[in-house]
């Protein structure tokens, strides 16, 4: 994984967010910071771990997309919140997740046509963003593909899950037959235009 510290001034509380698919940071620039430190991983090709957060007294997870599954496979401590945005640890299913005929034929037809096709299908809006990510081609491919090898661990104790009511990405309907319960939200796949800071993810 690689990883980009939006903030990083020595609070005592951090921000830990788990990326979507194809991401890197310019998808949550928006969001401030406030008091917390905020450090954002991405491009899962690989799932190295190379940095210490075990000075941070208290830990909130926030995790989007395909990055509900990747952060279920990693175990905290201190950990006081964990929201999960438009996904589920079941990423890649049938019936809580995005259905595995369908993400396989994504990876068979994938091109950079239909990568900037899936970018303009998490809104329902025109986004007021101008750049997804910096990331090549060939790297959000590869990644694409390495999601079949992961698998969720049940780490992660999720406390907060929002579902955004017209998901085009991981389908509506399957998410809430995951959580049940969940908090909808006016959205497409990618809703974080609706808030403001991360504070209002915890």
């Amino acid at each position: 994984m690689k990883y980009k510290w939006l903030q990083h001034k020595g609070s005592q509380e951090l921000v830990i967010f788990f990326n979507g698919w194809g991401m890197d940071d310019y998808i949550v620039y928006s969001l401030a910071c406030g008091d917390y430190d905020v450090v954002v991983f991405y491009d899962y090709n690989n799932l190295d771990f190379d940095v210490d957060l075990s000075m941070y007294v208290k830990k909130h997870i926030v995790a989007w997309s395909m990055g509900v599954m990747i952060a279920d496979m990693f175990e905290f401590d201190n950990v006081v919140s964990a929201t999960a945005i438009c996904g589920t640890p079941k990423a890649i299913d049938d019936m809580y997740g995005i259905p595995e005929k369908i993400y396989n034929l994504t990876v068979k037809g994938f091109s950079e046509l239909s990568a900037k096709k899936f970018m303009k299908r998490m809104f329902i809006e025109t986004p007021k963003i101008e750049k997804f990510s910096d990331r090549t081609f060939e790297s959000q491919k590869s990644e694409l593909i390495k999601m079949l090898d992961y698998k969720p661990l049940g780490k992660i104790n999720y406390t907060r899950a929002i579902v955004a009511d017209s998901d085009k990405i991981i389908p509506t309907a399957n998410q809430l037959n995951y959580w049940g319960n969940a908090e909808v939200v006016n959205s497409g796949h990618c809703p974080f235009e609706l808030f403001k800071s991360w504070e209002e993810l915890l």
